[in-house]
């Protein structure tokens, strides 16, 4: 019986990698116009290359490149290069189709939710709050509650103990096979690939299910309970 199901949050429920690549393309160009004398391609490798290094989750970015150019921070091309990147970050940062329907059909039938995500708290409860889901999960998990990313098991651990559920009686939602199939897997939570938010070209996924719509997890939970009866019952 399935009693909650756990998402994660990047490419899962938000497509992230595009919010990312819109929101540093329009910060590029605004640091071009304030100044900064390198080609969109030069920049946007040098911010990769920091990206690679550093983490996707590293602030500081536009600091470090003008630091890496100039030994020094210009603060009107920072500036010029943050304002934009935010406003199009907010722009871009909208969830996949069918999400909030599939999330609210889930929370009718009586089934907990939760979100593990590998992303700092702050970051995880901005993109959350942004999308007015924050309201909607009862428990939200992140790198700075267990100090582990996924595989390890300490982040699917503590939401299952925040939600009160053992591990079979939980679905685990995810984009990335390594990290969230194997991962929750390992623990004995059934897994579902969102094969919608792949980035990787995924092949074995590992999974118990593959989607390529969310609202697919309807008929997954229906199936796992008995047709109809996906509830606490």
């Amino acid at each position: 019986m399935i009693r909650a199901v756990i998402f994660d949050l990047d490419n899962t429920l938000v497509d992230f990698m595009a919010m990312k690549r819109q929101a540093i393309d329009a910060a590029i160009h605004a640091m071009i116009d304030a100044g900064l004398n390198f080609s969109p391609d030069d920049i946007k490798s040098r911010i990769d290359a920091i990206y690679k290094e550093r983490g996707i989750e590293f602030q500081n970015v536009f600091d470090q490149l003008l630091y890496d150019v100039f030994n020094k921070v210009d603060y009107k091309i920072l500036s010029a290069g943050i304002i934009s990147y935010r406003r199009a970050r907010e722009a871009a940062l909208v969830p996949y189709p069918h999400v909030y329907l599939t999330l609210m059909e889930l929370l009718k039938r009586g089934l907990k939710l939760a979100v593990v995500s590998d992303a700092p708290a702050r970051e995880a409860w901005l993109r959350l709050c942004y999308l007015n889901f924050h309201h909607i999960f009862h428990a939200v998990v992140t790198f700075d509650d267990t100090g582990e990313r996924k595989p390890n098991p300490g982040p699917f651990r503590k939401a299952l103990e925040l939600l009160a559920v053992r591990p079979e009686n939980a679905l685990m939602v995810g984009d990335w096979a390594e990290r969230d199939m194997i991962g929750a897997g390992n623990i004995g939570m059934k897994t579902v690939f969102a094969r919608y938010g792949d980035t990787f070209g995924t092949i074995e996924t590992h999974a118990d299910y593959e989607v390529n719509d969310i609202k697919e997890l309807i008929k997954i939970i229906e199936q796992e309970n008995g047709i109809g009866s996906a509830s606490n019952d």
